[in-house]
């Protein structure tokens, strides 16, 4: 069965200041992104495509698709801002890329089968490649049927400031219902964890909520929902805004509120990480030398693996 790993390196990370999916953490010299690639061709994927902006390609194929010959598919697609659905056009002095929802909508002519997305800047952990395996083995690629890695929220904060998170409504089954993005996330010296709802508001959390950290499952099938759906956020005003973002769990949220799709949250127990502050890395680098030290990774990253 054939399953693509499709990677979203779009970003440039303004917090952190350069393209920091191209910064070496691994004890060997390796990229974030090279962790959820080796993952992900463990897990049984066998396709990798990126989605990067036009300007990085000569960078990307020489630092990172580079590494990867002989090991995997890969493939490439750019997120391009003038990749519009039909009737509308990019508004003059645009510059932000249109977010996540669309990067995904991007690749829709390169991955053809059930495929997992990820952000390139994140570390996931093994476990969470091997649950989405299993649950795209288990769909056809006509489903419409989707799944998240959800992730304990207190085991996604940043020692170094606020973050955004995707807070899941899930029914006692695991189906999700909704996805909130909530901002400003940040553990005080008391440590209460407080941030600020959809609506503005401060909200307390315990820590224990499941948090989408863009961990998504699904088939070709969404490719036409995400269309119709980016159409509608552009329609709506998103077209006139210079920093709107058509986010991806917005979107699984539009498609689950029309009831054309159900959604499944896999929990993980692991912690995720990521750089999102420039001052996340050297702590990404210590974990990532722990889990090389523990055996749990080579270095080199793909001494002996499959």
């Amino acid at each position: 069965m054939d399953t693509t790993l499709l990677v979203l390196a779009a970003g440039m990370g303004s917090r952190y200041g350069g393209l920091k999916q191209l910064d070496p953490v691994g004890p060997g010299g390796e990229v974030v992104l090279d962790y959820s690639v080796h993952d992900a061709a463990r897990a049984g994927f066998n396709k990798v495509v990126f989605v990067i902006r036009r300007e990085f390609e000569e960078v990307f194929r020489e630092t990172v698709i580079s590494r990867y010959e002989g090991r995997i598919t890969v493939d490439l697609v750019f997120q391009d801002l003038a990749e519009l659905p039909e009737g509308f056009v990019l508004p003059a002095g645009r510059e932000k890329p249109w977010g996540t929802g669309h990067a995904i909508w991007c690749a829709r002519h390169a991955v053809t089968d059930r495929f997992l997305a990820v952000n390139a800047d994140d570390f996931y952990g093994a476990e969470a490649f091997s649950m989405m395996r299993e649950f795209l083995t288990s769909c056809t690629a006509d489903d419409l049927r989707m799944a998240l890695v959800a992730y304990r929220l207190a085991n996604t904060l940043s020692e170094h400031g606020a973050v955004s998170r995707g807070v899941c409504e899930a029914a006692p089954d695991r189906t999700l219902r909704s996805v909130e993005e909530c901002v400003g996330i940040l553990r005080s010296p008391d440590g209460r964890i407080r941030g600020t709802d959809t609506a503005g508001r401060e909200r307390e959390f315990t820590g224990e909520e499941l948090v989408s950290m863009n961990f998504w499952g699904f088939t070709p099938a969404v490719f036409g929902h995400l269309e119709r759906h980016f159409t509608d956020f552009l329609a709506s005003g998103g077209l006139g805004q210079q920093k709107s973002e058509f986010y991806i769990p917005s979107a699984v949220t539009a498609i689950l509120a029309s009831g054309r799709a159900t959604a499944t949250v896999l929990p993980s127990a692991g912690h995720w990480f990521g750089v999102t502050y420039k001052e996340d890395r050297d702590r990404v680098a210590r974990t990532l030398s722990d889990l090389t030290a523990r055996g749990l990774y080579h270095s080199p990253l793909w001494q002996h693996s499959a």
